[in-house]
């Protein structure tokens, strides 16, 4: 069984939501942000900046089998 990481461009669509969703629930119960907090303070577009910016602390890891 081979393990495979997966970069930001090969997220699905569904991948991508549930990790959205998941890191903004981290950063709506007080989770630091990772980048620079801009105009929105909304967590799912602190998390969408922190995905863009390659350092969201959460990977989808997939099992070749």
């Amino acid at each position: 069984m081979e393990v495979i990481f997966m970069t930001t461009e090969n997220l699905t669509r569904f991948e991508r939501a549930r990790l959205l969703g998941a890191r903004a629930i981290q950063i709506s119960m007080g989770a630091k942000p990772l980048v620079e907090i801009g105009d929105s303070l909304d967590p799912i577009d602190i998390a969408y900046e922190e995905l863009k910016a390659g350092v969201l602390p959460l990977d989808v890891i997939r099992y070749d089998e």
